[in-house]
């Protein structure tokens, strides 16, 4: 009998790593995350592409940038973590807290890791944003030396056989969660707590 504590992954690939997981509730394209109204603690990869360096280009519609917002609230109900690139508009528009300052209202702060650290084949710099845990509980993060062999956004007129030139990884790759990241995002879900338990 699986005794481990039932973690929501919202907003996942459909081909995501986290269907392979015990006691993972995932939620992609095709079941509805907003669907989600259970009290289990909480990963979310709410959609980033209005919310990133390239939002102008991305043209994503403005309800597609609500479901981040939502997210955030799931995430201050229920416990767990929030995934979104470094910089994402999503922190300055809701006021989360950036890496290295103190905790919000909701006990929630931010840490900043690169992926590449779990085993992405680029640097993917990417923000956390946790509730429902202090930072002394989150789990033990692996440090990764070195430079990663892929880019996810080629530099402009930096060419192949040009110093610093790497490739670009592959567009499902950009999006992919590395299953390092995915195991030790879980791990962190179900250490922190709802905010009815906390209270």
């Amino acid at each position: 009998m699986n005794t481990e504590k039932t973690v929501a992954v919202l907003f996942a690939r459909e081909d995501s790593y986290y269907k392979t997981l015990d006691a993972c509730d995932v939620y992609d394209k095709t079941r509805d995350a907003l669907t989600f109204t259970g009290k289990a603690p909480i990963v979310a990869h709410p959609p980033c592409r209005g919310w990133g360096r390239l939002r102008k280009q991305a043209k994503a519609p403005e309800l597609e940038k609500c479901l981040a917002f939502w997210a955030v609230m799931k995430v201050r109900e229920n416990g767990g973590v929030l995934e979104h690139p470094a910089q994402s508009s999503l922190f300055k528009q809701m006021a989360l807290p950036r890496p290295g300052m103190g905790p919000d209202i909701y006990g929630g702060f931010t840490i900043s890791l690169p992926q590449f650290w779990f085993g992405h084949r680029a640097e993917k710099p990417t923000w956390f944003y946790i509730c429902g845990i202090d930072r002394q509980s989150v789990p033990e993060i692996p440090i990764l030396l070195g430079r990663a062999p892929r880019v996810i956004t080629r530099k402009k007129g930096l060419l192949s056989g040009m110093p610093g030139y790497r490739k670009e990884v592959t567009i499902a790759e950009r999006e992919e969660t590395p299953a390092a990241l995915a195991k030790w995002l879980v791990e962190l879900a179900r250490r922190t707590q709802s905010r009815e338990a906390v209270a």
